[in-house]
């Protein structure tokens, strides 16, 4: 196991590249990852609403501007 201050001690990039390991190791099997029942309702709420015709999509650039703003 590691320690908070092992990790402090990594470059950045090897911290990313750590990261990236980790976040492989669950894509391998997702079955094992529990995923909360709120996660379900989001989405149906969602589906439900591109049903309906009343979806609202962003391209990218769109998605990256609103992000930009919420951050200043």
């Amino acid at each position: 196991m590691f320690a908070s201050s092992d990790i402090q001690r990594l470059t950045p990039t090897e911290r990313f590249q750590v990261m990236e390991m980790i976040w492989e190791s669950f894509s391998d099997s997702p079955e094992q990852v529990p995923s909360p029942n709120w996660h379900g309702d989001i989405l149906a709420g969602r589906l439900a609403k591109v049903e309906a015709g009343k979806g609202n999509f962003l391209t990218v650039d769109q998605l990256k501007q609103r992000l930009a703003r919420s951050r200043s």
